[in-house]
């Protein structure tokens, strides 16, 4: 969750700073990504690497989380970005268990719903006009990526492999903005830089650790998991940026965590 929150912030701190556009910046996250983890599956595995293919789901759903999480940004603030991604995320996920058989005990839908109400008190616009149309459509659609590429993640046997397979095969179909609609913005060093921070860090191996955990987790469970991740990023906010400790981040934090806690308790 630290990684995933730590990612929200360079992408945002990339595109706010105008450092890059958000085609360059979905592509070298892909791209250096894919570069990272094939390098550290070729370091274990060396020629024995076996390989990890699963199919069309991983990749596909990795570059619709990549590329709408990225143009999203681009005309959303990052509050209201976020509840609607991790809103997105947590319904796709739950309609996933649903799907699946697993089992919900109340108490699950009791803390979700806790959890879910705890990040709406924390990120919801007071007074500000409704989001921007085309930037919820694609936030909505990274949502849906992201959701689907957690529920594949759970039949990964190996996930650093599978994790690099996923990002080679992203990497075609990711470039395509870069192509089709390119930046206005050029692109800068720093830009680089946070770009290629995301991808093989917060990104790759990320990812990977994720691909390790979700295994282990029901499907719902993970997904009010996530709900946490904009807590920490606000929380690092007050760390290493200075921001200020407020009494509605205090209650969003107590309202996401105790719904977490509701919802795992056996």
């Amino acid at each position: 969750m630290v990684a995933f929150a730590a990612n929200s912030v360079l992408n945002r701190l990339a595109l706010a700073d105008g450092a890059i556009g958000p085609s360059g910046f979905a592509s070298i996250r892909l791209v250096s990504g894919a570069l990272a983890l094939a390098l550290m599956v070729w370091v274990r595995n060396g020629a024995s690497s076996s390989s990890q293919f699963g199919g069309i789901t991983g990749p596909l759903s990795l570059v619709l989380y990549i590329i709408g999480f990225s143009f999203a940004y681009v005309t959303l603030e990052a509050g209201v970005g976020a509840l609607i991604l991790f809103g997105g995320v947590q319904i796709t996920m739950f309609a996933g268990a649903i799907l699946s058989s697993e089992r919900l005990p109340p108490t699950r839908w009791l803390g979700a719903g806790v959890a879910f109400a705890g990040l709406v008190y924390l990120l919801w616009p007071g007074g500000a006009a409704a989001p921007e149309i085309l930037g919820a459509i694609l936030m909505t659609a990274a949502a849906l990526g992201w959701g689907i590429y957690s529920l594949h993640g759970r039949k990964a046997k190996d996930p650093l492999a599978a994790t690099a397979v996923n990002f080679i095969l992203a990497v075609p179909l990711g470039l395509l903005p870069l192509l089709v609609f390119p930046d206005v913005l050029p692109i800068t060093f720093w830009g680089v830089v946070l770009a290629v921070l995301s991808g093989v860090v917060t990104s790759g191996l990320g990812y990977a650790l994720w691909y390790t955990v979700l295994p282990r987790l029901d499907a719902s469970i993970a997904a009010v998991a996530q709900l946490t991740v904009p807590i920490i990023a606000l929380a690092g906010g007050m760390v290493f940026l200075g921001e200020a400790l407020t009494l509605r981040f205090l209650i969003a934090a107590v309202l996401v965590l105790g719904g977490i806690a509701i919802s795992i308790r056996r």
